[in-house]
């Protein structure tokens, strides 16, 4: 074995090492920084044992190539809103699929016309040249399926888009539609692993490939919404890496296989994740058209009544006689920008001696995680980050639930109505506290589109208005106090 061979196999095996353990060490919020480092520094060493086994080429477009994918990611990692994460990882996914897509397209083209150019492809060596077509194809399929269904994702949940296309857009017999388009590809798919050889006519039959799955990413998200919209961002984070997996086999690549192949595995285990956390399958949410109608009264004022509202220096009478308090974070909270806010809230009552801690919805936010790196970014510590299962019993016990800028995650409709579109999804069991904070502003509905009767029980307290401003003011309130 030559010596940049064996120098290119270690680093193919370091990168592997690397992408395993930042994969794992992610499940835990104290290492997250660290393992998003490690996986960074596994993707820059994979690409430079790529180059050590290249050997001589030209540089010139990768260098190019390196330098403004830099720039742009780190424009974008300082322009890019926490608001906004969901879009970007989004944004990120289609690129991923879009990329797999191009490669193989690039693989087909070449060996097509020129067979056994590119990386000794060769369509007519038998078994070996099925399987390359047949990696090729579903590279292919799955990298356009994830670039068009991520961008129509991005535009769902965009402020420019949003407003357009944010609601499930249902169209007529979209079940048989989708079914005849998916046939429609596989036949393709078919044909062209048969004919690949002939230039003229797979160019074609891969063209048409590439359309009709550009159409199915497209038919496939449009019609979902509300708060299905997290499930589909993992669901299409696992499509890109299946996608580089694919186009993996093809090159011959393992570190692709494997980096893919952690990327698919861990995004179908994320969106399982989320699924149970709704209390809902996957087909459901795929074509159950979730969040198309707004239930009675759900999205309007009127809807509610006898609703007690407080202003904040009568809520910090409250938390100054409290002995403990629950904080419930939602996506409110992230587009006031006010964890600084909430963090200050609560070192000001952990001060006067109250238990502070922080109940995190798995669905709550725009993404999975969403909370958690908002916190994180205040430096709220983690011990005082608490998942669901792990506290819901204790509401019970607390004097205080202070619920910010969430809607759907602590809506007691979930458990006690069986014709809400949110009943048997799991939620927060903040209507057991003593008493209730609900810091809005307005009884607007929240994404799923429903009514929130929690803010019609005795013991809840609407305080309406920004969520940073309303935290300031409860702050300064209670330190007078």
């Amino acid at each position: 074995m030559e010596t940049s061979q064996l120098i290119a196999n270690l680093g193919y095996l370091i990168s592997i090492i690397c992408f395993a353990l930042g994969i794992k060490r992610l499940g835990k919020i104290k290492t997250a920084r660290s393992a998003n480092q490690l996986a960074a520094s596994a993707m820059a060493i994979a690409i430079v044992s790529q180059l050590v086994e290249l050997g001589q080429i030209d540089y010139t477009l990768i260098i190019a190539g390196a330098v403004v994918g830099s720039l742009i990611g780190i424009a974008m990692a300082m322009m890019v809103q926490m608001t906004a994460m969901p879009q970007l990882v989004a944004i990120f996914n289609g690129f991923g699929g879009g990329a797999s897509a191009l490669v193989a397209l690039s693989m087909f083209v070449a060996a097509a016309h020129e067979p056994g150019t590119l990386a000794e492809i060769n369509f007519d060596a038998g078994g070996q040249g099925m399987a390359t077509a047949i990696t090729l194809a579903l590279s292919i399929i799955i990298g356009c399926v994830t670039l068009s269904g991520s961008l129509i994702a991005y535009g769902k949940l965009s402020d420019i888009f949003g407003r357009y296309i944010g609601k499930p857009i249902l169209f007529p017999a979209r079940h048989a539609v989708l079914a005849l388009l998916i046939l429609a590809i596989i036949a393709m798919t078919v044909a062209w692993v048969g004919i690949v050889d002939d230039p003229t006519a797979s160019s074609n039959l891969a063209i048409g490939i590439t359309v009709l799955t550009l159409l199915l990413g497209i038919l496939l998200v449009i019609p979902i919404g509300g708060a299905d919209m997290p499930v589909v961002i993992s669901l299409l984070n696992s499509y890109s890496g299946l996608a580089a997996a694919a186009t993996g086999f093809a090159l011959n690549s393992n570190v692709l296989i494997v980096s893919g192949s952690l990327v698919g595995a861990s995004g179908l285990i994320l969106t399982k994740i989320m699924c149970k956390a709704m209390n809902r399958s996957l087909a459901n949410v795929m074509f159950g058209g979730f969040g198309a109608e707004e239930a009675g009264g759900g999205g309007k004022d009127e809807g509610y009544k006898n609703v007690r509202s407080a202003d904040p220096e009568e809520a910090a009478m409250d938390f100054t006689a409290a002995q403990s308090v629950i904080i419930v974070p939602g996506y409110g909270l992230a587009v006031a920008q006010g964890q600084n806010a909430v963090k200050e809230l609560a070192d000001q009552l952990k001060s006067r001696g109250v238990n502070v801690k922080y109940a995190i919805h798995p669905v709550a936010g725009r993404m999975p995680g969403h909370m958690n790196v908002l916190l994180a970014e205040s430096s709220v510590p983690y011990d005082e980050l608490y998942e669901m299962d792990a506290i819901n019993n204790e509401f019970q016990n607390t004097d205080i639930a202070l619920v910010v800028g969430a809607n759907d995650v602590v809506n007691p409709a979930a458990k006690d109505d069986k014709n809400s579109p949110l009943y048997g999804m799991p939620v927060l069991n903040v209507e057991n506290a003593r008493m209730v904070f609900v810091i809005k502003r307005s009884l607007g509905a929240g994404f799923a589109g429903v009514k929130n009767i929690l803010f019609e029980l005795d013991n809840t307290r609407m305080i309406y208005g920004d969520a940073k401003k309303v935290l300031e003011e409860l702050t300064a309130h209670i330190s007078e106090e």
